[in-house]
């Protein structure tokens, strides 16, 4: 797909394991991965990084392949859920650091072209969070407010 600011496809992107079954080499158990996703979530770690980290640390491929549940659905029944989705989050931050450069760098237009962007992006998931009912209809972004839900 198309990037949404530029005229250029990108390469972005990790390739699944083709197959989907539980490889020989993983040792854990499925009951010992999903403990290990609540640990890591507490810490505070994304559902992205708990993937990577699995993957790297533990040779845990995929952990729909080995529990038979998403990482989302794993944190969902044991009630650890972000306030925000992480994607809105990772551009909420964004937009926080473009704002904290602008104030000392008043004079940056890639800057402001940037921020503009970002915010764009940022209104445009607001706006299918909220058709997807995972954000609450009457939810706002504002920079000065939502500072506080998203600690940096």
């Amino acid at each position: 797909m198309a990037r949404m600011h530029s005229r250029k496809r990108g390469k972005s992107g990790s390739t699944r394991p083709a197959r989907l079954e539980k490889p020989v080499w993983v040792e854990l158990s499925a009951d010992e991965v999903e403990n290990e996703v609540v640990k890591l979530a507490r810490k505070g770690h994304s559902k992205s990084k708990i993937g990577i980290m699995l993957r790297d640390s533990y040779g845990v491929p995929l952990v729909k392949v080995v529990t038979g549940k998403s990482i989302s659905q794993i944190l969902e029944e044991n009630e650890i859920e972000a306030p925000l989705p992480e994607d809105l989050t990772n551009l909420v931050k964004k937009a926080l650091a473009l704002r904290e450069h602008l104030e000392s760098n008043h004079k940056d237009l890639e800057s402001k072209k940037g921020l503009g962007r970002t915010e764009s992006k940022i209104y445009r998931l607001i706006k299918y969070y909220k058709k997807k009912k995972v954000l609450a209809p009457d939810f706002k972004y504002d920079p000065e407010k939502i500072r506080t839900i998203v600690a940096r």
